[in-house]
């Protein structure tokens, strides 16, 4: 049998896992502990939707929690110098704009083209 992808509900909002994940990661700018959440629940949920299309998303979103957990902690770092607080902030908009991507694709059931990637 084989299974078919759900289509998005029509005029609604999907909460899809790779959504509930963005919108975590989103939340994060005001709680910040929901990024911790999300990429605990991308970890829990990766075997759940192997070979469906939200398998690149669970990705997308792992690796943008490691480098952005990386990139944090070298701006932190920085501060010192006074490039640490421009660190953040690009690291802080790298965030938000790969979440935002990620959710828009998620409301389609989208895969993320290369979830590898630390571009967008």
């Amino acid at each position: 049998m084989v299974e078919q992808t759900p289509q998005p509900a029509s005029g609604g909002f999907d909460f899809n896992k790779s959504t509930i994940i963005s919108l975590l990661y989103i939340a994060g700018f005001v709680v910040g502990i929901t990024g911790i959440v999300a990429f605990i629940l991308a970890l829990i949920w990766k075997d759940e939707v192997a070979g469906t299309w939200e398998e690149s998303h669970l990705q997308y979103h792992v690796m943008t929690f490691i480098v952005s957990l990386i990139a944090g902690i070298i701006g932190f770092l920085l501060i010192i110098l006074g490039i640490g607080i421009l660190i953040l902030l690009a690291v802080g908009l790298w965030v938000l704009v790969r979440s935002i991507i990620a959710l828009l694709k998620a409301q389609k059931h989208e895969p993320m083209p290369d979830p590898k990637t630390l571009l967008f």
